[in-house]
């Protein structure tokens, strides 16, 4: 299982990509002006958002997967 999961961080390391998540809309007004900087803030913050979910998820199902794991050691020792 440990073999799996070293595998399977190694392997998204080197699949990361950029990642532009800005509406075609957002996109239309932004790149209108001449300075892309502006866009580029915006961009950050939309990426900055969508991970929020994804990690308090994985803490959640962290959190959960470690109460069951000692919950098992405790059954065990009686």
């Amino acid at each position: 299982m440990k073999k799996r999961v070293v595998f399977a961080v190694f392997i998204s390391a080197f699949l990361i990509q950029d990642v532009d998540a800005q509406c075609a809309m957002c996109r239309a007004v932004l790149e209108s002006e001449a300075d892309n900087s502006m866009a580029k803030g915006i961009n950050d913050g939309i990426v900055y958002l969508m991970a929020i979910p994804y990690l308090l998820v994985g803490a959640v199902f962290y959190a959960v997967y470690r109460q069951l794991k000692l919950s098992k050691k405790k059954s065990q020792q009686f």
